[in-house]
């Protein structure tokens, strides 16, 4: 069995019920999320050995953050305890031309006050064939960085693949902070994973012909993205994700491959959306299952982008499908009929 390793934080994430806006809301889910730990569920559910390591408080609401990982076949050994408090983070989800809203209380959470003595990457990395961490966590500062870089280093030291997810977040850190930090950590990493913004916000590359707003890609645009980055940092692969966007409830949804000096394209879906917070990861998740399960190209892009689209249709932000759910629609298999 493959073992993957995830590196970030988790959340409690609390959203008012259904549509409904902040301002409506007098009450709210909660569910736990992070870009890493929702790649790790992913990955639990498709069979595989998955482990998320972050820190959480030790008090109660640190373990229902763990609890709920472990619900879903998640490694949780080797996540470590302190801090004082757990990130939160709120999702009003958008409909029709209302796009959904995210408002983060994230400051001072226990992984951001994390320290590099905290973890051992040789002995979380024994056994793993794969390490994935995404442009989230350096960017929540502190000594997060260094120890994105220390768990980078002792990967290709131990011959694990490394997948990053650039994950730029405004947020959190402006767009010569994220070059800074980003580009030092580019050399260890095997599959570069982004979206239409991505490369252009964190390395100033971006896809020619295309408006992001008005929802227009074009391909060959994305390919010189990928061929770009592919010859300043030496990637194995670059996966773009193209997110057609007609509304917040409809989107056009799929993704490229780029290996070898050659471009892959997956089918484009139309999704009609439930919530589209996680779909990023999802991709992700659906793309290392696909390639450590010696998926060829093709193949692996349009598993992944199949995975990612069905996440579009479930709540929070965890990717609740089978493996034998996501290759049937990436069979062809998209009618949504009722199975009896």
């Amino acid at each position: 069995m493959k073992k993957i390793v995830t590196f970030g934080e988790i959340m409690m994430r609390l959203n008012p019920e259904g549509y409904e806006r902040f301002v409506q809301a007098d009450k709210f889910e909660t569910s736990y999320a992070g870009g890493e730990a929702n790649v790790a569920v992913s990955l639990a559910g498709y069979g595989m050995s998955a482990a998320f390591v972050s820190k959480v408080p030790s008090h109660e609401i640190g373990q229902c953050a763990v609890n709920e990982l472990r619900r879903f076949g998640v490694d949780t050994s080797m996540m470590v305890r302190g801090g004082e408090r757990l990130g939160i983070y709120f999702c009003e989800k958008g409909a029709s031309q209302r796009a959904s809203k995210v408002i983060y209380d994230r400051a001072g959470s226990a992984i951001s006050k994390a320290s590099a003595a905290d973890f051992d990457w040789e002995k979380i990395f024994e056994g793993a064939d794969w390490f994935h961490f995404t442009g989230i966590t350096p960017a929540l500062g502190g000594e997060l960085p260094a120890i994105c870089l220390e768990a980078c280093r002792a990967a290709k030291k131990l011959g694990v693949k490394v997948s990053c997810d650039l994950n730029f977040r405004k947020k959190l850190w402006s767009s010569k902070e994220a070059e800074a930090v980003m580009s030092t950590l580019m050399p260890y990493v095997n599959v570069c994973i982004a979206n239409e913004e991505d490369a252009k916000d964190v390395f100033g590359i971006e896809a020619e012909d295309t408006d992001l707003n008005a929802g227009k890609v074009n391909h060959d645009g994305y390919i010189s993205v990928a061929r770009q980055l592919t010859e300043r940092f030496g990637f194995d692969m670059v996966a773009i994700t193209l997110r057609e966007s007609i509304s917040a409830s409809d989107n056009g949804w799929a993704a490229m491959l780029y290996s070898d000096g050659k471009a892959y394209f997956s089918p484009t879906y139309k999704v009609h959306i439930v919530d589209r917070v996680g779909g990023g990861d999802s991709f992700g998740g659906g793309l290392i299952y696909s390639l450590l399960s010696g998926y060829d190209e093709q193949k692996a892009i349009n598993f992944a982008v199949a995975a990612s689209c069905l996440k579009h249709t479930i709540e929070h932000d965890f990717n609740l499908v089978s493996v034998a759910e996501v290759e049937a629609l990436a069979g062809g298999n998209a009618s949504g009929r009722v199975q009896r």
